[in-house]
């Protein structure tokens, strides 16, 4: 798949999901207006929209519907975004900007973004629950499962209470590759198993393939951001650069070196890239996504 034809699925996926997303933030709330305003602002205000892509080109490499795969794509996305809203509160990562704009607590203030964060968590698993009735039921509660898992304990924030832990104290490699694995590379694996679970042709042994991928891109992407944290321009990523180092928190490149960390980013690429020889050419949009993620500069 050449550029222009990933960059035209690329376009198309994100439109969708910001309509998914419209739809499941429309309405108004005129008792916790404010509230409803600041999932708005965190929640519509950009993004690359990662995750919802990699539930759209998952399923549709399997069959799937598109409109089977809208539900979906749009709860990564609610629970990505209320993930970031909360890692920015002064209680976790403390930054001030997000997305090229200031963070859900600097833009209302910081009782109204954790309410945000909370209640952008329950709306996904609503998306997900209510809108995904063309699916069959065992279907759906395995979606919800894998959801859940991968933001809980074993996920998002078990990785966050790893991350809070290191500060200050150094880190060593396998430390830091679980911490990745949990509070970045399972939501991201989750979006591809997701995507798999909606298409009615799958089997086990695709979705068991899919789901390696998912888990080594994961961390692929989570190495590259490791590595915008010491290269990138903060008005060029939209958020502060350095921020790991200025809060005594262990990376990629502070444990291995920039150099190897790059090398290690093109080695879970690749790992990503082998998990998908059995799927064939129908895997080349997820293909190009290996390469998009370790060659992004934002």
């Amino acid at each position: 798949m050449d550029q222009s034809e990933f960059q035209q699925r690329v376009h198309a996926a994100q439109q969708r999901v910001e309509r998914a997303l419209l739809h499941a933030l429309s309405g108004a709330d005129t008792a916790a207006a404010r509230l409803q305003e600041a999932m708005r602002y965190s929640v519509l205000g950009g993004g690359k929209r990662l995750r919802p892509l990699l539930v759209y080109i998952t399923g549709e490499a399997l069959g799937a519907n598109p409109a089977d795969l809208d539900a979906p794509a749009a709860a990564v996305e609610l629970i990505h975004a209320y993930s970031l809203i909360h890692d920015d509160l002064p209680a976790m990562d403390d930054d001030d900007l997000r997305r090229g704009q200031p963070t859900c607590h600097r833009a209302f203030d910081e009782g109204t973004a954790i309410l945000a964060g909370d209640a952008l968590q329950a709306l996904a698993f609503a998306v997900l629950a209510s809108q995904t009735n063309a699916l069959a039921d065992a279907t759906r509660v395995r979606m919800l499962t894998v959801l859940a898992d991968a933001i809980g304990l074993a996920g998002m924030a078990g990785g966050q209470a790893i991350d809070l832990e290191a500060a200050g104290r150094g880190s060593d490699p396998a430390h830091i590759e679980l911490m990745h694995r949990r509070k970045t590379g399972a939501l991201i694996r989750a979006s591809v198993e997701l995507g798999a679970l909606a298409a009615p042709a799958r089997n086990e042994a695709a979705y068991t393939a899919l789901r390696l991928y998912g888990s080594e891109i994961g961390l692929a992407f989570q190495i590259q951001d490791d590595i915008l944290d010491v290269t990138g321009e903060t008005e060029v990523l939209g958020k502060r650069v350095g921020a790991d180092a200025a809060h005594g928190k262990p990376n990629y490149p502070s444990v291995f070196g920039l150099e190897r960390t790059r090398q290690l980013a093109l080695e879970h690429r690749d790992r990503a890239l082998a998990a998908l020889v059995a799927l064939g050419e129908a895997a080349a949009p997820l293909r190009a996504l290996a390469y998009y993620v370790v060659d992004r500069v934002q």
